[in-house]
């Protein structure tokens, strides 16, 4: 026997995944993470079992409800699923997954579309951030297609553009949770930061290496692994997250001087994003965003790679990857002392809607609240709604 469960497959950003409906999966936590494990195939180097991609950045989750919280339309719950380990992991969130969420909402019914633009205000289960998500309604409608491209995926689709507007501080309740822009970690200059993501920030020069390493070349280095999740681990006791070695936060980030090309008129800085335990083949958004903040602000381990001198307004920053690059507008405060706000452009399609089957013992069919023939899983969707 299996069990069916409505199921939308979709790449947000440079990730890929199932989203759901809340009411589509098991209301228990625990009992949730079996179905997630179950429909992704984990724990298992290729996921061959499921819907994974055998990486971290295919093997995620998006779970979307209307919001609880005043102000907000949606709650966005994002879940990652460990490839090889029987693990599931709510503390962080993802902001390449975050920007298939507006879409999906109101593609869904949870949220009317305008004509020409929708604004969709997210909340963050997982931190408590609220971003602002604008999708592309034209005639009331979501389009995946248009002229937009970001690095790290093949073709063009419709910007998505996400707003942070207050995600400092989310998880720990403090931009810089020990109080210090730059201290020591066995002898290696960091920043723990949190902004959008809780994140360890090194200069890539401390560990002997240039900074424009490949991903491959950095997974292959296992004294290198060892020695940053060493790293990560006492970066997470001292920003009081405990014990982070079964969790993928804080994120270890190598940063360093960028190599733009002469033509390039805004500020910019080379990154290596940890997922944590491999690297990142392009770089997470909201790890972007905290990586572009910290290098505004002096004092920083990346302001400390070419960071800007402090200055009023929004400032365009060029985070490099492996990938290509991301460009992130960042406010700061006016005193320079954090962050008022953040923006940057993703996109999103939709894959494939259909029913996802996973064992019943997983998820008795009997206690499933869509055990049902694949057409009345499916009510017939609701006319565009025009606000």
């Amino acid at each position: 026997m299996k069990t069916e469960i409505p199921c939308v497959l979709m790449r947000g950003g440079t990730s890929r995944g199932p989203f759901f409906l809340a009411d589509w999966l098991p209301a228990d936590p625990a009992e949730r993470d079996r179905v997630l494990l179950a429909a992704m195939g984990s724990p298992h180097a290729l996921q061959v079992d499921g819907l994974g991609g055998g990486n971290s950045l295919t093997s995620k989750v998006a779970i979307v409800s209307r919001s609880s919280r005043p102000g907000c339309d949606i709650d966005y719950l994002f879940a990652q699923v460990s490839v090889d380990r029987a693990c599931v992991d709510t503390r962080p969130n993802c902001g390449n997954m975050l920007a298939g969420a507006a879409p999906f909402a109101i593609e869904e019914g949870l949220v009317p579309a305008r004509d020409g633009e929708t604004a969709v205000r997210v909340h963050n289960v997982n931190t408590g951030a609220v971003i602002e998500a604008v999708a592309q309604t034209p005639g009331g409608r979501i389009t995946y297609e248009g002229d937009t491209r970001i690095d790290g995926v093949a073709g063009s689709a419709a910007p998505v553009r996400l707003n942070f507007l207050q995600a400092w501080g989310a998880v720990t309740g403090r931009l810089f949770p020990t109080g210090r822009r730059q201290e020591r970690l066995d002898g290696v200059p960091a920043t723990l930061i949190d902004a959008a993501m809780p994140m360890v920030l090194m200069p890539a020069a401390s560990f002997s290496l240039r900074g424009d390493e490949t991903p491959q070349a950095l997974d292959g280095d296992a004294a290198l692994l060892a020695r940053l999740e060493a790293l990560r681990r006492e970066a997470g006791a001292r920003m009081g997250l405990g014990d982070v070695s079964a969790s993928v936060i804080p994120k270890p980030v190598l940063v360093s001087p960028a190599a733009m090309d002469a033509g390039q008129a805004c500020a910019a800085i080379r990154s290596r994003y940890f997922t944590p335990w491999a690297c990142h083949r392009a770089h997470a958004a909201t790890g972007a965003v905290g990586v572009a903040a910290a290098f505004l602000i002096p004092g920083t381990v990346a302001h400390d790679c070419g960071g800007p001198a402090p200055a009023p307004g929004r400032r365009a920053v060029r985070v490099e990857h492996p990938g290509g690059a991301m460009e992130i507008d960042v406010a700061l405060e006016p005193d320079g002392s954090g962050v008022r706000t953040a923006a940057l452009v993703r996109t999103a399609r939709k894959i494939m809607k259909g029913t996802l089957y996973v064992p019943e013992a997983a998820w008795p069919a009997q206690r499933a609240i869509h055990p049902l023939p694949f057409a009345a899983a499916w009510p017939e969707p609701a006319p565009p709604q025009h606000a």
